[in-house]
Protein backbone atom coordinates (compact mmCIF):
# COMPACT_ATOMS: atom_id res chain seq x y z
CA UNK A 1 0.00 0.00 0.00
CA UNK A 2 1.47 3.33 -1.14
CA UNK A 3 1.93 6.01 1.50
CA UNK A 4 0.74 9.53 0.70
CA UNK A 5 2.45 12.57 2.18
CA UNK A 6 -0.93 14.04 3.11
CA UNK A 7 -4.51 12.82 2.83
CA UNK A 8 -7.12 15.55 2.55
CA UNK A 9 -10.57 14.51 3.72
CA UNK A 10 -13.00 16.72 1.83
CA UNK A 11 -12.96 17.59 -1.89
CA UNK A 12 -14.38 21.08 -1.68
CA UNK A 13 -12.38 24.20 -2.63
CA UNK A 14 -10.41 24.13 0.66
CA UNK A 15 -9.54 20.44 0.42
CA UNK A 16 -8.53 20.83 -3.22
CA UNK A 17 -6.42 23.90 -2.39
CA UNK A 18 -4.59 21.91 0.29
CA UNK A 19 -3.86 19.07 -2.15
CA UNK A 20 -2.74 21.52 -4.84
CA UNK A 21 -0.29 23.22 -2.47
CA UNK A 22 1.07 19.80 -1.49
CA UNK A 23 1.52 18.88 -5.17
CA UNK A 24 3.31 22.16 -5.86
CA UNK A 25 5.61 21.44 -2.92
CA UNK A 26 6.63 18.11 -4.43
CA UNK A 27 4.45 16.01 -2.13
CA UNK A 28 2.05 13.20 -3.00
CA UNK A 29 -1.48 14.12 -1.81
CA UNK A 30 -4.72 12.15 -1.90
CA UNK A 31 -8.21 13.67 -1.66
CA UNK A 32 -11.17 11.66 -0.34
CA UNK A 33 -14.84 12.73 -0.28
CA UNK A 34 -18.10 10.95 0.50
CA UNK A 35 -19.79 12.78 -2.39
CA UNK A 36 -18.87 14.25 -5.75
CA UNK A 37 -16.22 16.88 -6.40
CA UNK A 38 -17.26 20.05 -4.56
CA UNK A 39 -20.29 18.22 -3.21
CA UNK A 40 -21.53 21.23 -1.21
CA UNK A 41 -21.46 23.61 -4.18
CA UNK A 42 -23.19 20.95 -6.27
CA UNK A 43 -26.09 20.99 -3.77
CA UNK A 44 -26.37 24.78 -3.72
CA UNK A 45 -29.49 26.31 -5.32
CA UNK A 46 -29.24 25.86 -9.09
CA UNK A 47 -29.11 29.58 -9.89
CA UNK A 48 -27.05 30.69 -6.89
CA UNK A 49 -24.81 33.74 -7.29
CA UNK A 50 -21.70 33.96 -5.08
CA UNK A 51 -21.30 36.86 -2.68
CA UNK A 52 -17.81 37.59 -3.99
CA UNK A 53 -15.76 38.33 -7.08
CA UNK A 54 -14.07 35.57 -9.15
CA UNK A 55 -10.49 36.16 -8.00
CA UNK A 56 -11.46 35.53 -4.36
CA UNK A 57 -12.57 31.99 -5.22
CA UNK A 58 -9.36 31.06 -7.07
CA UNK A 59 -7.04 28.26 -5.97
CA UNK A 60 -3.66 27.12 -7.27
CA UNK A 61 -3.03 30.48 -9.00
CA UNK A 62 -5.50 29.51 -11.73
CA UNK A 63 -7.82 32.27 -12.99
CA UNK A 64 -11.59 31.88 -12.64
CA UNK A 65 -13.24 33.47 -15.65
CA UNK A 66 -16.81 34.63 -15.06
CA UNK A 67 -19.31 36.12 -17.48
CA UNK A 68 -20.42 38.65 -14.88
CA UNK A 69 -18.99 40.52 -11.90
CA UNK A 70 -20.01 37.71 -9.53
CA UNK A 71 -19.60 34.05 -10.46
CA UNK A 72 -22.47 31.58 -10.36
CA UNK A 73 -22.68 27.99 -9.15
CA UNK A 74 -22.11 26.39 -12.57
CA UNK A 75 -18.98 28.48 -13.23
CA UNK A 76 -17.53 27.49 -9.85
CA UNK A 77 -18.21 23.78 -10.41
CA UNK A 78 -16.50 23.87 -13.80
CA UNK A 79 -13.57 25.88 -12.41
CA UNK A 80 -12.80 23.55 -9.50
CA UNK A 81 -13.10 20.51 -11.77
CA UNK A 82 -10.59 22.06 -14.16
CA UNK A 83 -8.28 22.91 -11.24
CA UNK A 84 -8.29 19.25 -10.14
CA UNK A 85 -7.60 18.15 -13.71
CA UNK A 86 -4.83 20.71 -14.22
CA UNK A 87 -2.91 19.57 -11.16
CA UNK A 88 -3.76 15.92 -11.84
CA UNK A 89 -4.98 15.41 -8.30
CA UNK A 90 -5.60 11.86 -7.15
CA UNK A 91 -9.17 11.67 -5.88
CA UNK A 92 -11.34 9.02 -4.28
CA UNK A 93 -14.90 10.29 -4.61
CA UNK A 94 -18.10 8.73 -3.23
CA UNK A 95 -16.10 7.10 -0.44
CA UNK A 96 -17.17 7.74 3.14
CA UNK A 97 -14.38 7.91 5.73
CA UNK A 98 -15.21 5.48 8.53
CA UNK A 99 -12.25 6.19 10.78
CA UNK A 100 -8.63 7.26 10.92
CA UNK A 101 -6.22 4.87 12.63
CA UNK A 102 -2.54 5.22 13.51
CA UNK A 103 -0.49 8.23 14.51
CA UNK A 104 1.57 11.12 13.16
CA UNK A 105 3.66 9.91 10.24
CA UNK A 106 1.77 6.64 9.95
CA UNK A 107 -1.99 7.14 9.58
CA UNK A 108 -4.45 4.77 7.92
CA UNK A 109 -7.71 6.20 6.56
CA UNK A 110 -10.43 3.55 6.32
CA UNK A 111 -13.28 4.24 3.89
CA UNK A 112 -16.38 2.55 2.47
CA UNK A 113 -17.20 2.85 -1.23
CA UNK A 114 -20.65 3.22 -2.77
CA UNK A 115 -20.65 -0.53 -3.41
CA UNK A 116 -19.90 -1.30 0.23
CA UNK A 117 -16.25 -2.26 -0.19
CA UNK A 118 -13.79 -1.20 2.51
CA UNK A 119 -10.64 0.60 1.39
CA UNK A 120 -7.52 1.68 3.28
CA UNK A 121 -5.07 4.48 2.51
CA UNK A 122 -1.80 5.22 4.27
CA UNK A 123 -0.76 8.82 4.89
CA UNK A 124 1.90 10.65 6.86
CA UNK A 125 -0.36 13.65 7.59
CA UNK A 126 -4.10 14.30 7.56
CA UNK A 127 -6.01 17.43 6.57
CA UNK A 128 -9.68 17.70 7.54
CA UNK A 129 -11.67 20.01 5.24
CA UNK A 130 -15.14 18.50 5.47
CA UNK A 131 -17.12 21.75 5.45
CA UNK A 132 -20.57 21.96 7.02
CA UNK A 133 -23.27 21.94 4.33
CA UNK A 134 -24.10 18.23 4.74
CA UNK A 135 -25.56 18.67 8.24
CA UNK A 136 -28.54 21.04 8.58
CA UNK A 137 -29.55 22.56 11.90
CA UNK A 138 -32.78 20.72 12.61
CA UNK A 139 -35.79 22.32 14.26
CA UNK A 140 -36.58 19.24 16.34
CA UNK A 141 -40.34 19.51 15.82
CA UNK A 142 -43.05 17.00 14.84
CA UNK A 143 -43.34 16.60 11.06
CA UNK A 144 -39.84 17.77 10.19
CA UNK A 145 -39.13 14.38 8.59
CA UNK A 146 -42.11 14.57 6.20
CA UNK A 147 -41.23 14.25 2.48
CA UNK A 148 -42.35 17.78 1.57
CA UNK A 149 -39.94 19.34 4.11
CA UNK A 150 -36.44 20.15 2.86
CA UNK A 151 -33.38 21.77 4.44
CA UNK A 152 -32.04 22.57 0.97
CA UNK A 153 -33.44 24.82 -1.74
CA UNK A 154 -33.04 23.97 -5.41
CA UNK A 155 -35.50 25.46 -7.91
CA UNK A 156 -38.89 27.25 -7.75
CA UNK A 157 -40.71 26.00 -10.83
CA UNK A 158 -42.53 23.09 -9.20
CA UNK A 159 -44.27 25.48 -6.81
CA UNK A 160 -45.99 27.88 -9.21
CA UNK A 161 -49.38 28.84 -7.78
CA UNK A 162 -48.71 26.80 -4.62
CA UNK A 163 -48.39 27.71 -0.94
CA UNK A 164 -44.79 27.51 0.29
CA UNK A 165 -43.43 28.24 3.77
CA UNK A 166 -39.77 29.25 4.13
CA UNK A 167 -38.36 28.98 7.66
CA UNK A 168 -35.33 31.13 8.46
CA UNK A 169 -34.15 34.71 8.32
CA UNK A 170 -30.68 34.67 6.81
CA UNK A 171 -29.39 34.73 3.27
CA UNK A 172 -30.58 31.31 2.09
CA UNK A 173 -34.11 31.91 3.33
CA UNK A 174 -34.32 35.41 1.84
CA UNK A 175 -33.05 34.31 -1.57
CA UNK A 176 -35.35 31.29 -1.65
CA UNK A 177 -38.38 33.41 -0.72
CA UNK A 178 -37.59 35.90 -3.49
CA UNK A 179 -37.00 33.21 -6.11
CA UNK A 180 -40.23 31.43 -5.20
CA UNK A 181 -42.22 34.68 -5.27
CA UNK A 182 -40.84 35.66 -8.69
CA UNK A 183 -41.81 32.28 -10.08
CA UNK A 184 -45.42 32.43 -8.97
CA UNK A 185 -45.46 30.74 -5.57
CA UNK A 186 -47.42 32.10 -2.61
CA UNK A 187 -44.65 32.51 -0.05
CA UNK A 188 -44.72 32.95 3.70
CA UNK A 189 -41.40 33.59 5.46
CA UNK A 190 -41.27 32.57 9.14
CA UNK A 191 -38.43 33.81 11.37
CA UNK A 192 -38.01 33.44 15.12
CA UNK A 193 -36.22 36.79 15.49
CA UNK A 194 -37.56 40.33 15.20
CA UNK A 195 -35.74 41.11 11.94
CA UNK A 196 -33.77 39.53 9.13
CA UNK A 197 -30.13 38.50 9.68
CA UNK A 198 -27.31 41.03 9.38
CA UNK A 199 -25.31 38.87 6.94
CA UNK A 200 -27.82 38.97 4.08
CA UNK A 201 -26.17 39.98 0.79
CA UNK A 202 -26.31 43.73 0.31
CA UNK A 203 -28.26 43.48 -2.96
CA UNK A 204 -30.73 40.95 -1.52
CA UNK A 205 -31.68 42.87 1.64
CA UNK A 206 -33.57 45.82 0.05
CA UNK A 207 -35.25 43.40 -2.34
CA UNK A 208 -36.67 41.10 0.34
CA UNK A 209 -37.55 44.03 2.63
CA UNK A 210 -39.48 45.76 -0.16
CA UNK A 211 -41.30 42.54 -1.12
CA UNK A 212 -42.35 42.06 2.50
CA UNK A 213 -43.43 45.70 2.82
CA UNK A 214 -45.53 45.37 -0.33
CA UNK A 215 -47.14 42.18 0.93
CA UNK A 216 -45.77 40.18 -2.01
CA UNK A 217 -43.92 37.94 0.43
CA UNK A 218 -45.75 37.41 3.70
CA UNK A 219 -43.44 37.52 6.71
CA UNK A 220 -44.00 36.45 10.31
CA UNK A 221 -41.28 37.65 12.69
CA UNK A 222 -40.77 36.64 16.32
CA UNK A 223 -42.61 33.47 15.41
CA UNK A 224 -41.83 29.90 16.43
CA UNK A 225 -42.63 26.86 14.30
CA UNK A 226 -44.30 24.28 16.52
CA UNK A 227 -45.16 21.46 14.10
CA UNK A 228 -45.51 20.53 10.44
CA UNK A 229 -48.36 18.45 9.03
CA UNK A 230 -48.85 17.14 5.49
CA UNK A 231 -50.48 20.38 4.36
CA UNK A 232 -49.90 22.96 7.09
CA UNK A 233 -47.25 24.58 9.28
CA UNK A 234 -48.30 25.31 12.85
CA UNK A 235 -46.70 28.50 14.23
CA UNK A 236 -47.04 30.53 17.41
CA UNK A 237 -46.26 34.18 18.19
CA UNK A 238 -47.60 36.98 20.34
CA UNK A 239 -50.93 36.83 18.51
CA UNK A 240 -51.37 33.15 19.36
CA UNK A 241 -51.29 30.00 17.26
CA UNK A 242 -51.78 29.99 13.51
CA UNK A 243 -51.85 27.32 10.80
CA UNK A 244 -50.22 28.17 7.46
CA UNK A 245 -51.12 26.19 4.32
CA UNK A 246 -48.03 24.61 2.75
CA UNK A 247 -47.50 22.26 -0.16
CA UNK A 248 -43.76 22.61 0.45
CA UNK A 249 -41.66 23.70 3.43
CA UNK A 250 -38.07 24.89 3.13
CA UNK A 251 -36.46 24.86 6.58
CA UNK A 252 -33.39 26.95 5.79
CA UNK A 253 -32.07 27.27 9.33
CA UNK A 254 -28.35 26.86 8.70
CA UNK A 255 -25.83 24.03 8.86
CA UNK A 256 -22.98 22.83 11.09
CA UNK A 257 -19.73 20.87 10.75
CA UNK A 258 -19.60 17.15 11.54
CA UNK A 259 -18.50 17.60 15.14
CA UNK A 260 -18.89 13.89 15.93
CA UNK A 261 -16.43 12.91 13.19
CA UNK A 262 -13.90 15.54 14.26
CA UNK A 263 -14.11 14.37 17.88
CA UNK A 264 -13.73 10.74 16.77
CA UNK A 265 -10.24 11.69 15.61
CA UNK A 266 -9.34 12.78 19.13
CA UNK A 267 -9.60 16.49 18.33
CA UNK A 268 -10.79 18.52 21.32
CA UNK A 269 -13.71 20.91 20.74
CA UNK A 270 -14.69 23.83 22.91
CA UNK A 271 -17.95 22.87 24.68
CA UNK A 272 -19.60 26.19 23.84
CA UNK A 273 -18.29 27.33 20.45
CA UNK A 274 -17.28 23.83 19.25
CA UNK A 275 -14.12 25.37 17.84
CA UNK A 276 -11.26 22.84 17.70
CA UNK A 277 -8.03 23.07 19.63
CA UNK A 278 -5.35 23.95 17.10
CA UNK A 279 -2.19 25.95 16.44
CA UNK A 280 -3.21 29.18 14.69
CA UNK A 281 -0.06 29.18 12.53
CA UNK A 282 0.23 25.54 11.44
CA UNK A 283 -3.47 24.64 11.79
CA UNK A 284 -2.38 21.43 13.47
CA UNK A 285 -4.90 20.19 16.02
CA UNK A 286 -4.13 18.81 19.47
CA UNK A 287 -3.66 15.45 17.70
CA UNK A 288 -0.16 15.51 16.14
CA UNK A 289 -0.29 15.19 12.37
CA UNK A 290 -3.99 16.05 12.01
CA UNK A 291 -4.57 19.52 10.55
CA UNK A 292 -7.88 21.33 10.08
CA UNK A 293 -8.86 23.61 7.21
CA UNK A 294 -11.86 25.62 6.13
CA UNK A 295 -15.11 26.18 7.96
CA UNK A 296 -14.55 23.36 10.47
CA UNK A 297 -12.14 25.72 12.24
CA UNK A 298 -15.03 28.09 13.04
CA UNK A 299 -17.05 25.58 15.05
CA UNK A 300 -20.61 26.79 15.41
CA UNK A 301 -19.59 30.17 13.97
CA UNK A 302 -19.86 29.01 10.37
CA UNK A 303 -20.17 32.58 9.06
CA UNK A 304 -16.55 33.36 10.02
CA UNK A 305 -14.92 31.27 7.29
CA UNK A 306 -15.75 31.18 3.58
CA UNK A 307 -14.02 29.92 0.43
CA UNK A 308 -12.36 33.35 0.24
CA UNK A 309 -10.27 32.81 3.40
CA UNK A 310 -10.48 29.03 3.79
CA UNK A 311 -8.65 28.53 0.48
CA UNK A 312 -5.46 29.87 2.10
CA UNK A 313 -5.46 27.26 4.85
CA UNK A 314 -3.79 24.79 2.51
CA UNK A 315 -0.86 27.18 2.09
CA UNK A 316 -0.51 27.42 5.87
CA UNK A 317 -0.58 23.68 6.39
CA UNK A 318 1.85 22.82 3.61
CA UNK A 319 4.21 25.67 4.58
CA UNK A 320 4.35 24.27 8.13
CA UNK A 321 5.05 20.76 6.83
CA UNK A 322 7.83 22.01 4.56
CA UNK A 323 9.36 23.95 7.45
Amino acid sequence: MATYDIISIGAGPTGLACAIEAKRAGMEPLVIDKGCLCNSIYHYPVNMVFFTTPELLEIGDLPLVSATEKPVRTEALKYYRKAAEHYQLELRLFERVLRVDGHDGNFTVVTRTEKGAEERYAGKKISIATGYYDLPNVLGIPGEELPHVSHYYTEPFEFWNQDVVVIGGKNSAAEAALDLYRNGARVTLVHRRAELGSTIKYWVRPDIENRVKAGQVKALFETQVKAITRDEVVVRNGAGEKRLPAKQVFALTGYHPDFAFIESLGVQLDPETRKPALDAHTLESNVPGIHLAGVVIGGRHTSEIFIENGRFHGKQIIASLKA
